[in-house]
């Protein structure tokens, strides 16, 4: 099974107390593990049963790795009410159950093949956008849940937020969603997947959904049913105003910095790069670089850019002293490793880098940061890192003002009600949510204004919608 995660029996335990909170299984209900790896859930539901002195109901568990149907057979060969399948989920509907749970395989899309992808998009409402196989067994996971039956997944956060999951939370908004317990996010020990446990019943939905934050503080919301995200609901919602733009409407770009795919390739202190590949260096700067605590913006590091200034990629056999660094064996086998080549020349970026408009004036800020804030790149030289995001105006004469504007608590309580949360309570910024940063038409000046036309300008609608 792609994406296979073994869940901690501490984990386990907890989300079984949760599908038996209010109902009991019966002798004569069926469970269903979709994914049921080597039978972590399985061994939690036995344990269950043996505490509360009930008997083991009719249990199946499917997985598509032969490695684990093998030992979750001999594991339960003495247990007649247990199956194990050696299925794939997602293709075959094993028929209805009582109760559902699990943890869903996470892969994104770039972990899957041309031919899945295609045959996924063709089954699943869900599979749309970049979307995350943990989507679609959601959607398949509730075509097999009986009326009044209940699930419980254990998935990343992600779901609550991502556009790519719109789809998908308009499908749970027909669902009672009981409860959204949002786990440690060392839930899995090392590996950090801000998970989410969430508890849900298939009948109309009449009440609001209980959220456990991970710091143990609980509220009961009214999650959106359109398919928007989910965390102005639970972070706090600011309503839209009139009198306001969106940041997007003020912008030439509002963007994530380049991506090279291998840094160590194209990323050095200026002091070391070498004298015949300096017309190809640029000043850049990472997310590390930029301090709440200086207004400066300042690196040592430099970007090898093999492109012109139009964003083309440089012909190869232009490269010059370039290209034979480039094929230094280290080099070229760190580049070859990328995902991008298999669609583009070795050499290029994930994207092409627009040089053009980034070579100017612009403000900055961390993608992912304990506090937001803003920075002024004046010098219009740098070329931000793929862990900064760069915000160009239409206008530069409105680059402090729109400074000063994002660094305000307005703005900072905004991100930290639509924002996703990273490790920590961090907060993780996106170039889609910093689009939609509500911009008051009171601090453009008179002159603009005057060249627009204000009625046109989209009033945002702030759901806090996230990219993938």
């Amino acid at each position: 099974m792609k994406g296979f995660v073994p869940t901690p029996p501490s984990v386990v335990d907890h989300m079984v107390a949760k599908i038996f909170e209010k109902k009991s299984p019966e002798s004569q209900d069926n469970i269903l593990d979709p994914g049921c790896g080597r039978g972590a859930f399985i061994d939690g539901i036995i344990r269950w049963c043996k505490k509360n002195y009930k008997e083991v109901p009719r249990i199946i568990g499917i997985d598509s790795d032969p490695k684990h149907i093998a030992i979750a057979r001999e594991k339960y060969s003495e247990f007649p009410s247990i199956q194990i399948r050696h299925e794939d989920f997602l293709l075959r509907l094993p028929g209805k159950f009582n109760f559902i749970i699990g943890n869903p395989p996470y892969v994104s899309i770039t972990g899957l093949t041309g031919q899945e992808k295609n045959v996924y998009r063709t089954l699943f409402q869900t599979a749309t956008g970049r979307f995350d196989l943990y989507f679609l067994f959601f959607e398949q996971a509730l075509n097999c849940l009986e009326k009044d039956g209940k699930l419980v997944f254990i998935t990343p956060e992600k779901y609550l937020s991502v556009k790519s999951a719109s789809r998908l939370r308009t499908i749970l908004s027909e669902y009672c969603i009981n409860e959204i317990d949002l786990m440690h996010e060392k839930s899995f020990g090392n590996l950090i997947t801000y998970p989410a446990v969430t508890t849900i019943t298939h009948k109309t939905p009449d009440t609001a959904t209980a959220i456990i934050f991970r710091d143990g503080c609980k509220k009961t919301v009214k999650l959106p049913k359109d398919g928007t995200s989910a965390f102005p609901a639970l972070y706090g919602n600011i309503k839209k105003k009139p009198g306001y733009c969106t940041l997007a409407d003020l912008c030439l770009r509002v963007s994530c910095g380049v991506a090279t795919g291998a840094d160590s390739v194209y990323v050095h202190k200026k002091s070391e790069i070498p004298t015949d590949l300096k017309k190809y260096a640029f000043p850049t700067i990472t997310g590390r670089d930029l301090s709440l605590n200086a207004l400066n913006v300042h690196s040592d590091l430099e970007m090898i850019i093999p492109y012109e200034a139009n964003g083309k990629l440089i012909p190869e056999s232009h490269l010059g002293s370039l290209k034979s660094f480039l094929l230094m064996p280290k080099n070229r086998t760190r580049l070859l490793k990328r995902t991008c080549v298999a669609k583009k020349p070795w050499y290029a970026f994930h994207e092409n880098p627009p040089l053009a408009q980034i070579l100017q004036p612009k403000i900055l800020c961390k993608d992912i940061t304990e506090t937001p804030f803003f920075r002024i790149d004046y010098s219009g030289g740098i070329v931000p890192g793929h862990s900064v995001y760069y915000i160009i105006p239409k206008n530069p004469d409105h680059l402090e003002t729109l400074h000063e504007y994002l660094n305000s608590p307005e703005v900072r309580s905004w991100l930290e009600s639509n924002c996703q949360r990273a490790a920590n309570g961090f907060f993780r910024l996106q170039s889609t949510i910093l689009k939609q940063i509500p911009v008051p038409f009171s601090i453009l000046e008179n002159e603009w204004l005057s060249g627009q036309n204000v009625t046109s300008l989209h009033v945002p609608d702030h759901s806090g919608e996230v990219a993938g």
